[in-house]
């Protein structure tokens, strides 16, 4: 319901617009007429130019339409520019085409000085002031056309922005939750426990990488995006933590390209993935565990890739069916940070082991 009020709505304010430019050409003609001579009637003129505007507005959603297909933009301007002036000679021709039969229909052409339509049509269709007055009203409903797109452009943006930024509470919530679940905090704790008989210098470092890890979340709370580097220095923290509680169960690879440090990423958007992979892959080993993450630019690319040698295929499905902020989470963020994304999840061929990748735009 809300849908159609608006389409009559644009309707509504394109009527009355095109009404104010069919009165507003016919009342110049007329006053130029009243001065200059032959005097004309009013209500014969203005109505000829509503006509031909009327016929303007029907066909400006296509001009819209093709404003949107076609911008003219920075990159492309001389090609643009050429396609709207073909394109708006044709429009100029299909309006002038129409117009000119409705008018005769409807009374408001002189007979006597037209005795028949084809006379009408022939002196009119290719009249230098009928194409000079379709290019103006085709030429303008495409700066009306570019300037509502800019506009809408930037309302999308606006609520794009808001949308993130309420998931992005959501997320930090849910995110929270998850880096203050039981099965990681009780684990660490349970852990510093066990290290407090035997290694208290072990136990007091687990304990302040903790604080700083509580601390990191919290402070970023409020934040959408952040860099690569910042991203990876929390996530260095929450792996410190890990390294101390496996002790040597767990070895971390990290192959960071320097161009990448500094791409915008979404924030908390790789510890959901590496607790996955400590989880699901890293824990379910017998053996050490290898976590390996990798980020580089590639052209104009962001590329990431987080791999362990955990179970495989059966940690795949185990991730795909997680109901926590974890996969679902990041690809629902990923959707609203990037307009073109990939993010894939694979076994490795052979081998134990999975690879989460992510291909986004790199952003600076």
């Amino acid at each position: 319901m809300k849908e159609e009020t608006k389409k009559w709505r644009i309707w509504l304010v394109g009527f009355v617009v095109w009404t104010v430019v069919g009165v507003s050409f016919g009342l110049r003609s007329y006053l130029y007429a009243q001065m200059v001579g032959p005097a004309a009637d009013f209500f014969d003129m203005v109505p000829n130019y509503m006509v031909d505007f009327y016929f303007w507005g029907l066909l400006s959603p296509l001009i819209f339409k093709l404003c949107r297909r076609f911008p003219i933009e920075r990159g492309n301007i001389a090609g643009r520019l050429s396609f709207h002036l073909f394109a708006g000679l044709i429009f100029v021709l299909a309006a002038t085409a129409m117009t000119i039969p409705t008018l005769w229909n409807l009374g408001l052409v002189s007979k006597e000085t037209y005795p028949t339509l084809s006379n009408y049509f022939g002196r009119l269709l290719i009249n230098p002031f009928m194409l000079h007055q379709g290019f103006l009203a085709y030429w303008g409903t495409v700066v009306v056309a570019h300037a509502y797109e800019y506009h809408r452009q930037v309302q999308i943006g606006r609520t794009r922005a808001s949308e993130l930024s309420a998931q992005l509470a959501n997320a930090q919530l849910a995110a929270l939750k998850m880096q203050i679940h039981p099965h990681f905090l009780f684990n660490t704790l349970n852990s510093i426990s066990a290290l407090l008989h035997k290694d208290v210098e072990v136990a007091d470092r687990m304990i302040a990488r903790l604080s700083d890890f509580l601390r990191m979340t919290l402070r970023n709370s409020g934040t959408s995006e952040v860099t690569l580097e910042q991203e990876l220095e929390f996530l260095k923290t929450y792996l410190e933590i890990e390294k101390i509680r496996f002790q040597d169960k767990l070895l971390v690879e990290m192959k960071i390209g320097k161009e990448a440090l500094n791409a915008k990423v979404p924030n908390l958007i790789l510890q959901p993935l590496v607790e996955n992979a400590v989880r699901h892959g890293v824990a379910k080993q017998t053996g050490i565990g290898h976590l390996n993450i990798r980020a580089n630019r590639v052209g104009d690319r962001l590329v990431i890739n987080i791999e362990d040698n955990g179970p495989g295929p059966n940690g795949i499905a185990k991730r795909r069916n997680d109901s926590g902020v974890g996969l679902t989470n990041t690809r629902a963020r990923l959707e609203q940070f990037y307009d073109d994304f990939q993010f894939e999840i694979e076994g490795k061929n052979g081998k134990e082991g999975t690879i989460v990748s992510i291909n986004v735009p790199y952003l600076s």
